[in-house]
C-alpha cells in the first residue's frame, strides 16, 4: 500500500541576527533569533543573546497572540558561564506566574495580581523590545502614551539578574515613519521613543526604537545613556500568515 503524504506544516518562518554596537567599543554583542508565524497570527521567537562586555548568554523563548499579548515564555541566564537562573512565565487575565530557580537562591514561585492583562512584557532580546510598538493605540490623541502594569524577566537595563517577575510603568511616544538603513537593508519603519518612569532609576534617559509595520519587525534601537545601537545584521524568511513579502537573505558576518 503507497504511504500517503503528510500534510504541510502551515506555520511561516523567519530568521535573522541583529547586531549590538558600542560608540567607542565597536561590536560588543550580538542576538540570533527564529520566529514562527501561526495561522491564528500568532507568533513565537526562539533568541539566543551574546554580550560580550558582561559575558552574558541568554535563552529565550517567547510566544504571543495574534495581537502581540504574552501567553508564556521561558528564559535562563548565565555569566562568564556560570549559571545564573532558569524560569518559566504564564500570562492569563490579570495574573502573571512564574516558576524559576536561582543559581543564589534556589526554587521560588510567583503570582503577581495586576489591573489588566500587562501590555508589554521585557523578555529581553532586542527583538521583542519592538513589540513594544503593538501596545500603542494610534488611535488615540495622545502622542505620549502611559503604559501600567508592564512586566520584565530582569529589572537592571542589561536584564543581567536572574529572570524573576518585574513590573514597571512606561511611557511610549510615536515619533513617526522613517526610511532607515541598517545592514540588513534599507527599511520604511515607525520611529518610538520609551521614556522610563521607574523612580528607583531617575537617570535613565528615553531611547528610541524602529520597527517596520505591519509584522512589527525589529530594525534598530538607539540608547544614548548607554552609548549603545541595536541593528538588523541579517534577515531571511517569508512573515507569510501576515501577508509581508519573502524577505532577501542579507548576510554581514
Amino acid at each position: 500500500m503507497k504511504a500517503s503524504a503528510c500534510p504541510a506544516m502551515t506555520h511561516s518562518t523567519v530568521r535573522g541576527r541583529i547586531q549590538y554596537t558600542h560608540d567607542r567599543y565597536g561590536v560588543n554583542g550580538r542576538e540570533w533569533f527564529t520566529i514562527t508565524v501561526a495561522p491564528d497570527r500568532s507568533q513565537t521567537i526562539r533568541a539566543m543573546c551574546e554580550m560580550d562586555d558582561i559575558g552574558l548568554l541568554r535563552d529565550v523563548t517567547y510566544s504571543v497572540g495574534p495581537s502581540f499579548q504574552a501567553r508564556d515564555c521561558s528564559s535562563r541566564l548565565s555569566m562568564r558561564d556560570s549559571f545564573q537562573g532558569s524560569s518559566w512565565f504564564w500570562f492569563h487575565d490579570n495574573e502573571v506566574e512564574c516558576e524559576g530557580l536561582m543559581a543564589n537562591g534556589g526554587r521560588f514561585s510567583q503570582r503577581v495580581t495586576l489591573s489588566q492583562p500587562t501590555p508589554v512584557f521585557a523578555c529581553h532580546p532586542l527583538y521583542c523590545d519592538g513589540w513594544h510598538a503593538a501596545a500603542y493605540d494610534h488611535g488615540s490623541a495622545e502622542k505620549s502614551q502611559l503604559l501600567r502594569d508592564c512586566t520584565n524577566s530582569s529589572m537592571p537595563l542589561d536584564g543581567s539578574a536572574a529572570p524573576s517577575v518585574g513590573v514597571v510603568e512606561k511611557k511610549l511616544e510615536y515619533v513617526g515613519r522613517e526610511e532607515v538603513e541598517v545592514p540588513a537593508g534599507r527599511f520604511i519603519a515607525d520611529r518610538y521613543r520609551i521614556h522610563p518612569m521607574r523612580r528607583e532609576n531617575p537617570e535613565w534617559t528615553p531611547l528610541d526604537f524602529w520597527v517596520r509595520p505591519p509584522e512589527v519587525l525589529f530594525v534598530k534601537l538607539r540608547w544614548d545613556m548607554i552609548e549603545m545601537t541595536y541593528e538588523l545584521a541579517e534577515l531571511e524568511g517569508d512573515f507569510g500568515i501576515l501577508g509581508v513579502e519573502t524577505a532577501k537573505s542579507q548576510r554581514h558576518r
